[in-house]
């Protein structure tokens, strides 16, 4: 399982972050939260996502979509918003397969909330950075 580079928000210091973790990763060198932004595919999503310790925005995408590169700059965004109690999963749909069936993806960017495993919430296509923000809240606060 991969881990990501992670800079710190807070002090710049790179932290590597696991994909998959019990609890909630932090700067090593200042201990403020850190994003949690992180790949995940068929042989890896459950642990990485559906395990996760915190709600989870899977974003399902490929390399060759235009949505898709115009909406990541936002998930990120809002992973760096809620850093500590979010993690951005991001899905490329032409290296897992099988995963892009079990969901029934037919359109990218697809967006799916996911907490203790289960699907909150879904949205297909790209939307503007405060919809996709009071999507995401929205999604979150119904459960909690």
């Amino acid at each position: 399982m991969n881990k990501a580079i992670i800079v710190c928000p807070n002090c710049g210091t790179s932290n590597r972050v696991p994909a998959a973790s019990a609890g909630k990763p932090r700067c090593g060198n200042c201990r403020h939260w850190l994003p949690w932004i992180v790949d995940a595919g068929d042989e890896d999503f459950r642990l990485v996502a559906e395990e996760s310790s915190v709600p989870v925005l899977v974003d399902f995408w490929a390399v060759w979509c235009g949505p898709c590169r115009t909406v990541s700059p936002v998930l990120d965004q809002l992973a760096r918003e809620r850093a500590g109690n979010l993690k951005l999963v991001r899905v490329d749909v032409d290296q897992a397969p099988r995963l892009s069936s079990r969901f029934g993806i037919q359109a990218i960017p697809t967006l799916m909330v996911l907490i203790d495993g289960k699907i909150v919430a879904r949205q297909a296509g790209a939307a503007p950075a405060q919809a996709l923000r009071s999507w995401l809240d929205g999604a979150i606060a119904r459960v909690s």
